[in-house]
C-alpha cells in the first residue's frame, strides 16, 4: 500500500490560498459588505421617495387651496383651454356631463365639487410646469404602456395622482408605475397578439407563436 503525498490531501481551496491570504474568505466579507451598501442604498432610496412623494403631495395642496380661490368658471374655462372634453372633465372630477355644462353656465356648484376642480387644476399645473409634460390633455388620454389600456385619467379617478406625478417625472418605469396601481395588470391585459412591421413599412397585427 503506498503512502499518499501530502499534496494529495490538500483541500481544493488550499490550492487558491497564498500565504495567509485566503481568497474564498475574502470574497466572503466583500459579498457581506456589498449586501449591507446595497440594503443602505434601498432604504435610502425608499427614504428619498418618501420625501419626494410627500414633497409633491404638499405641493399639491398648496396650489389646489390657492386655486380654490378662483370661479368655477375660470377653473373650467383652464381645463377646456387645455383641450379636455366636457367628457373627460366630468370623469376626472367625479361628476355628470350636464353638471359641468351648467357649471359653464354660471350654475352654482357645490363645494366639494369646486374643491375637486381646484385639485385637478393644481395637479395639470404641477405636471406641465414642473415635470414640463406638454398637451397634457392629450397625455391623459394616452396608455402608460402600449400593451395595456391604462391611462393617466384611470390613474388620477383611482386618486393615485402619486403615480401620475412619478410617471410625469420619467425618473420610474412605466411598468413598474403599472404595478404599483394594479400588480396584475400584465394577466389582466395579456394578449394573443402581436403588432409586427411588415417588409412596406406598414403595421400588422398577427397571432403570437
Amino acid at each position: 500500500m503506498g503512502l499518499s503525498s501530502p499534496q494529495a490531501n490538500e483541500r481544493p481551496r488550499d490550492a487558491f490560498q497564498v500565504g495567509n491570504f485566503d481568497p474564498f474568505s475574502e470574497m466572503s466579507k466583500l459579498a457581506e459588505r456589498a449586501g449591507h451598501h446595497r440594503s443602505m442604498v434601498g432604504f435610502a432610496r425608499t427614504q428619498a421617495e418618501k420625501i419626494h412623494g410627500d414633497a409633491q403631495a404638499a405641493a399639491w395642496r398648496m396650489k389646489t387651496a390657492e386655486l380654490k380661490k378662483s370661479p368655477a368658471y375660470d377653473l373650467l374655462d383652464n381645463l377646456v383651454e387645455l383641450g379636455f372634453s366636457w367628457r373627460h372633465i366630468a370623469q376626472l372630477v367625479g361628476v355628470s356631463v350636464p353638471a359641468v355644462r351648467k357649471w359653464r353656465k354660471g350654475q352654482s356648484i357645490s363645494p366639494d365639487s369646486r374643491q375637486k376642480l381646484a385639485a385637478l387644476n393644481a395637479a395639470l399645473d404641477i405636471i406641465q410646469n414642473t415635470h414640463y409634460v406638454t398637451e397634457v390633455a392629450s397625455w391623459f388620454e394616452m396608455p402608460v404602456v402600449d400593451s395595456a389600456p391604462i391611462t393617466p385619467i384611470d390613474l388620477y379617478v383611482s386618486q393615485r395622482t402619486d403615480l401620475i406625478f412619478d410617471y410625469a417625472n420619467g425618473q420610474e418605469d412605466p411598468e413598474d408605475i403599472l404595478t404599483k396601481f394594479n400588480p396584475q395588470w400584465r394577466e389582466e391585459f395579456a394578449s394573443d397578439f402581436v403588432v409586427t412591421m411588415e417588409s412596406d413599412g406598414n403595421y400588422s397585427i398577427r397571432p403570437k407563436g
